[in-house]
């Protein structure tokens, strides 16, 4: 596995500390210190490996580490916090991703025997150490990058084997899930994304619930194990961070963002911006156009 990563490690060695294209589909690496803001983010479901350095992602109360040669999946949109770190060694911080793709997923599905059922709502998030079978399709999907005129012909079935190596992996339950109508992760998905696309509606509980066809009680408690936040902190958390993309572009102050994300108080909207983010939104937006 070592002479696979480092070529991975050379071939990705190209990307900037933010998300870098590849030329490819779906694929993107980054690479060295990636500003605070970028990641505090909305994550989109994705699978992404850590070639060199490490990783920390927090959702909610939950905190997982990411080292060499394991890879994450995320089967939601999660609000969260990451925060990268170079090798003992000084190698800066670099990874690789694929962004999921429901249908893709559910076609790949399609060809596959179905196996039992998958863990009933756990969390949309996890970690596991790679294997050579995986290392092997993202090198050949990586080479692409050089070969640009075969991207089409071939990343297809890259990204296929890629997803299928997963499918095979402790975490392919994940995957089946998010493509599988009707599974406790699905279910659930559905209101995550109604969030996501809503966030500064106001939020009935009881109609999000129903959205999953299940009771009130049981919606929360299921919510929370796969985001590892209720629909509230999870709305709130999609707010705050939508509101300081606006405040670092300069799209208005901090009371106009305030009511334009959803908030009715310009000053609970600081009140909880400032717990976020240590601090308040006008000198937290100045700090990071610095």
């Amino acid at each position: 596995m070592d002479t696979q990563l480092q070529e991975l490690r050379q071939l990705a060695s190209r990307a900037e500390n933010r998300r870098t294209e590849t030329g490819i589909p779906r694929v993107a690496m980054v690479q060295g210190d990636i500003p605070e803001h970028q990641l505090a983010a909305v994550y989109d479901p994705m699978v992404n490996l850590i070639l060199t350095g490490w990783k920390t992602m927090t959702v909610g109360d939950r905190t997982f580490r990411y080292d060499p040669a394991t890879y994450f999946v995320m089967s939601v949109d999660l609000p969260a916090v990451g925060s990268v770190h170079a090798s003992g060694d000084g190698d800066p911080y670099l990874a690789i991703s694929l962004t999921l793709e429901q249908a893709i997923v559910a076609n790949l599905l399609a060809d596959l025997p179905k196996p039992a059922g998958g863990e009933l709502y756990s969390p949309g998030f996890s970690v596991a150490p790679v294997t050579p079978e995986l290392l092997d399709a993202w090198l050949r999907m990586l080479r692409l990058m050089e070969r640009p005129d075969e991207v089409a012909a071939l990343a297809p079935a890259y990204e296929r084997e890629i997803l299928f190596r997963v499918l095979q992996g402790p975490l392919g339950w994940m995957l089946r899930d998010i493509a599988t109508p009707d599974t406790a992760l699905s279910r659930i998905g559905v209101t995550i994304q109604w969030i996501r696309e809503n966030f500064a509606r106001p939020l009935r509980v009881e109609a999000l619930a129903e959205m999953a066809a299940l009771s009130v009680s049981a919606f929360h408690r299921h919510f929370k194990a796969v985001t590892a936040l209720s629909p509230l902190q999870y709305q709130k958390h999609v707010r705050l961070l939508h509101a300081r993309s606006l405040l670092i572009a300069g799209e208005g102050n901090a009371t106009s963002v305030a009511f334009g994300v959803g908030y009715e108080s310009p000053t609970q909207f600081s009140r909880e911006y400032a717990r976020q983010f240590g601090r308040p939104p006008s000198k937290d937006a100045a700090r990071l156009r610095a």
